[in-house]
Parts: C-alpha cells; sequence; structure tokens
C-alpha cells in the first residue's frame, strides 16, 4: 500500500514537473538541415482530447524546427477538438479513421517526398526529442527507442521473449523501433505496400509498430535506437483506451508477427 502510494505521488511530481517544462519554453529554434521537408505527424482521438493540447505544444516548441506540425483526425472528431488545441503552427487535417495509423500513413500518401518524425498523443516530448532524431537521420530509420528482436531458427520469437527497451544505441535489421518514443522514417525508406489499408487492416490492424518495421526492412533498412532506455511519461487519464497496453500484455503484436510472416516471410535480407 505505502509502495503504491508512493510510486503514484512520484508520478504526479513528473507530471507537474514535466507540465511546467513544457509551458516555460521559450525555444529558439535552429534549422533541421535535411535535404527534404521535415513533417512531425500525430493523430488523436476524443478521449485524449483533455490532455492533447500538452503534446501538441512540445512538439510545436522543439530546438529543432519541423516545415509541418499535422495533427490527422478521423472525419468528424476535429469537431470535438478544444480551443487549447488549436495552436499557431499546428495543421489539422481530417482522414479515413485507421485508427494508429492515422499518424503516418495519410502524411506518406500526400508528401512522399518528406522525412516524417512521427509522434504518439499520450506523453511527454522533451525540447530536443526532434533535434535527437534529426541527429541520426543518417540511419533512414531512427529511433528513441526500440526493441531487439531475438530469433529462433532464423524466425521471431514470441514478442515476450524479444530484448525490450534496450538502454544503449545501437543499429541492424534487428532494431523494432518503437512509436510512443518517437520514430523518424527518411523519404522511400518503405516498402510500397505501407499505404495500403487493405492490408495493414487485415494483417496487423492493432499493431502498426509490427506493419512499419516490415514494410522499412523489406526495402533494406537498418534501423538505429538512438540514447539510453527511453522513458514514458504518460498523461492523466490518457490511458482509459490504450491499445499500447494490449499489445505488451496479450498476443496482439504477435498475432500480427505470425500474420506478416505468413504474409512476407522474414525480411532477413
Amino acid at each position: 500500500m505505502i509502495g503504491q502510494a508512493f510510486r503514484r505521488w512520484k508520478h504526479a511530481r513528473r507530471i507537474r514537473a514535466a507540465e511546467a517544462e513544457i509551458m516555460a519554453r521559450d525555444i529558439v529554434p535552429r534549422p533541421h538541415g535535411l535535404d527534404a521537408p521535415l513533417i512531425v505527424s500525430l493523430t488523436s482521438y476524443p478521449a485524449r482530447f483533455d490532455t492533447l493540447h500538452l503534446v501538441l505544444r512540445s512538439l510545436l516548441r522543439q530546438t529543432v524546427r519541423p516545415d509541418r506540425v499535422i495533427l490527422w483526425l478521423a472525419r468528424g472528431d476535429e469537431d470535438a477538438l478544444p480551443a487549447s488545441c488549436r495552436l499557431p503552427g499546428l495543421e489539422l487535417q481530417s482522414c479515413a479513421d485507421w485508427r494508429s495509423y492515422k499518424k503516418i500513413v495519410p502524411a506518406l500518401l500526400e508528401a512522399p517526398e518528406a522525412w516524417i518524425a512521427t509522434a504518439d498523443d499520450d506523453i511527454y516530448y522533451g525540447p530536443d526529442w526532434l533535434a535527437g532524431l534529426v541527429a541520426r537521420a543518417d540511419a533512414g530509420v531512427v529511433a528513441h527507442r526500440a526493441h531487439r528482436v531475438t530469433l529462433r531458427d532464423g524466425q521471431p520469437r514470441s514478442y515476450d521473449d524479444w530484448a525490450r527497451n534496450i538502454d544503449a544505441p545501437e543499429a541492424g535489421p534487428l532494431i523494432f523501433p518503437t512509436g510512443v518514443g518517437g520514430v523518424l522514417y527518411a523519404p522511400g525508406v518503405f516498402h510500397p505496400d505501407v499505404t495500403d489499408a487493405t492490408l495493414f487492416q487485415e494483417l496487423a490492424p492493432l499493431a502498426d509498430d509490427v506493419w512499419l518495421y516490415w514494410m522499412h526492412r523489406m526495402a533494406g533498412s537498418r534501423p538505429a535506437k538512438m540514447g539510453g532506455r527511453f522513458r514514458i511519461t504518460e498523461w492523466p487519464g490518457s490511458q482509459a483506451s490504450n491499445l499500447r497496453g494490449g499489445n505488451l500484455s496479450g498476443d496482439g503484436n504477435d498475432r500480427a508477427v505470425q500474420a506478416m510472416v505468413a504474409r512476407y516471410g522474414w525480411p532477413d535480407g
């Protein structure tokens, strides 16, 4: 009981510190220096709108300036977006309701020539979040948080047996970026099937990280994980509906991996 209360107190203190840091940010951002436009792309839905403004402010106040920050909402959800989220510099766009895929597929369709950094809508991002990704843009696919896939007889083992949230920089074909920490994708890094809604909704409807991993690995990527272990600080109330929890505690990712192997094989090149 005391331990649980202490953990709640620590989390509340982290939340207060994160919110204060975001609201106090006074940054003159520098150019990103990439060879094509840089887009920060995310999605959300009404259950997350109460705390979404904190995520948006954290993404709009980065030490590196993106060319665009786009919030993709399912058609009709934009009517429920509060004034607190309608911030200068933010683009609001509507799209099909592809759940978590809304954070990247519409951007790939609209701007295939751009670098795209994806973010989630429920956690704290520090001021150098985007700068860190851009600093390793040479990798083509770079993430703040990643797992390492483990194999048995040349095939992926159960998701529970992977090396999770690895704690040091690493690059290679077995590095599996997780979207919660943010991922930067180079133009042209994906297999052409990446935007095929029929396929991703059939094979990995709740596991966009699995789908995206296959799509860039089949195009020859060697993903990079930067920095140390990534700490997830979730905004209060944002986890009432959470795909991430289902995939971690259940077999959602394993089902998606099995479906991808059956369709495409293991991308071991």
